[in-house]
């Protein structure tokens, strides 16, 4: 690794209070990327049932289908980037490849219709989510881990990095979902390809501009070189031979999930399992690095409660804001789902405040711990739907919600997400040994491919009230209206953020063995 020449940039002092110009440029490639994929999930299920004629039970498992293999794959990713390729290659060929994917659904989405006159289009669809599948798993956990690898160790601005990183992600995500809400849900199908094609762009940007700017600013305060080749790797073009099979793999998958009998799920188990076992047995590991490692495991089993509720933005709660919300303003009906900018807009207005905040804490000694932090999260996102629990009570028919229940829900889901989403992300970075960094990042997405697919499943069971079926029924429990449905979400989340609030203390105290070994016994 050859450190950056001084005429390039300076290397920052390890006591700097600014950031690494490295920050920014992920910053910017993330954002792009961002837009890309909000903009296309933010019209996915409207144009799945009003273009593709998918009835909303087969699109919201489609949805949750495709979203977890979004995150399943950087298992594949993070394994092929830390052996083989880099941060650097990995995420300009994921960055490409998703590209091709939003053109692939721009042309599915020019001619459109049921999968029993328009079989074509249907493909394709799979062709163009399938690509980007394989894309997102290079580039997703390879850009993630790199914002760590811009500070040395024990740099007390990771936690304030990783919140700025993820204003980026939710500054792409707003303008992304403006865009693809404007030009896309228009209440004509045809419009949804302009969404994809804008998508398309929007990703080819953030790889040309990632490619820009990795030689001069990816470097850590030293000045040395970050994300490139292995110097230990095993080889780089054999990879790309792989990647056809790989795709193929995710095709058949996809398929079978959605239209023959549930895949996914197992395959999750075999993924936590097979990871679980690859990294516990390696016998270099310390005392410290292993309670480090079991401290992101168990974090990510309380997330999947959080992003199964959370994720219901794009499925159910657009299901919601598009039949039974009042969505006229200033005599202008604004569309269903452009209502999940809420999100965004609240974070990267909140993302800044927040950092101060833990900073702040940080300097006077009183910053909570990683896991009290992520269970205040769960309470919040509780909270959220506690709120729509009371403005669907004994709703009657015909009558419409306002949009102030909605708002409020995104509100406090935002203020959750940032309690722990980039704090989720930073303490994978602290905690993760070095040879294991990008596979336990992937673990990170791992409860997050979890938590998608449980999201489409419970948004599966929305209770529609236009159609004749039995009520959905989940453990027992009849879901028979909006209110039962919400109720769900309350319960499952306020029982994780208590549980994990009570367990914080003992996982804070094995944070601190991983970050402050035991000192090695004098002989």
């Amino acid at each position: 690794m050859q450190p950056v020449s001084a005429q390039t940039e300076r290397p920052l002092a390890a006591e700097s209070t600014s950031h690494p110009q490295g920050l920014y440029l992920l910053f910017a490639t993330e954002m792009w990327e961002r837009f890309s994929y909000y903009g296309m999930r933010a019209v996915l299920v409207l144009f799945l049932t009003k273009a593709m004629m998918m009835d909303k039970a087969f699109a919201s498992k489609f949805y949750g289908g495709y979203t977890s293999l979004v995150y399943l794959t950087p298992l594949i990713g993070g394994f092929i980037s830390d052996r083989y390729w880099g941060n650097r290659r990995s995420i300009l060929t994921g960055g490409l490849l998703m590209a091709l994917g939003q053109f692939t659904l721009f042309v599915s989405a020019s001619n459109y219709g049921a999968a029993d006159t328009h079989a074509l289009s249907h493909w394709l669809l799979y062709l163009g989510l399938g690509v980007m599948i394989v894309g997102n798993g290079f580039f997703k956990p390879n850009i993630s881990s790199m914002v760590g690898s811009l500070y040395s160790p024990a740099d007390k601005r990771k936690d304030a990095a990783y919140t700025i990183f993820y204003m980026g992600i939710n500054l792409g995500s707003f303008i992304g979902n403006t865009i693809t809400s404007l030009i896309g849900d228009t209440g004509n199908p045809a419009d949804f390809r302009w969404a994809f094609l804008a998508c398309g762009i929007a990703m080819l940007l953030g790889t040309v501009i990632f490619n820009w700017g990795k030689g001069k600013y990816l470097h850590t305060p030293e000045g040395v070189q970050v994300g490139e080749t292995p110097v230990q790797s095993g080889g780089v073009k054999g990879i790309y031979a792989l990647l056809p099979v790989l795709l193929a793999i995710i095709l058949g998958i996809l398929w079978l999930d959605s239209a023959k009998f549930p895949t996914i799920a197992p395959l999750l188990g075999v993924a936590v399992v097979g990871i679980a076992f690859m990294i516990f047995s390696d016998k270099s590991l310390s005392g410290a690095d292993v309670k480090g490692i079991m401290v992101i495991f168990i974090v990510s089993f309380f997330v999947v409660f959080f992003w199964a509720a959370f994720e219901q933005a794009p499925a159910s709660l657009t299901f919601f804001a598009d039949e039974q919300m009042n969505r006229t303003i200033f005599g202008f009906e604004l569309p269903a789902s452009i209502f999940q900018n809420l999100n965004a807009i609240f974070v990267v207005v909140g993302a800044p405040i927040m950092a101060a905040v833990w900073t702040a804490l940080g300097r006077r000694g009183a910053e909570p711990p990683s896991p009290l932090k992520m269970a205040i999260g769960l309470a919040m996102l509780a909270a959220g739907y506690l709120v729509m629990c009371f403005g669907v009570h004994n709703l009657q028919p015909g009558v419409k919600v306002s949009m102030f229940f909605l708002v409020a829900l995104y509100f406090l889901h935002s203020v959750g997400e940032l309690c722990l989403s980039p704090i989720g992300l930073s303490l994978v970075n602290k905690l993760a040994p070095a040879k294991f960094a990008s596979l336990l990042m992937a673990v990170w997405f791992l409860a997050n491919a979890a938590a998608n697919y449980l999201a489409g499943y419970m948004s599966s069971l929305y209770p529609d009230p236009k159609s004749t079926a039995p009520a959905p029924v989940l453990l027992g429990f009849h879901i028979t209206n909006l209110y039962d449905f919400f109720m769900v979400f309350v319960v499952s989340a306020a029982v994780a953020a208590a549980i994990l609030f009570l367990i914080s203390g003992k996982l804070a105290k094995m944070m601190d063995a991983r970050n402050y070994p035991a000192p090695v016994a004098q002989a």
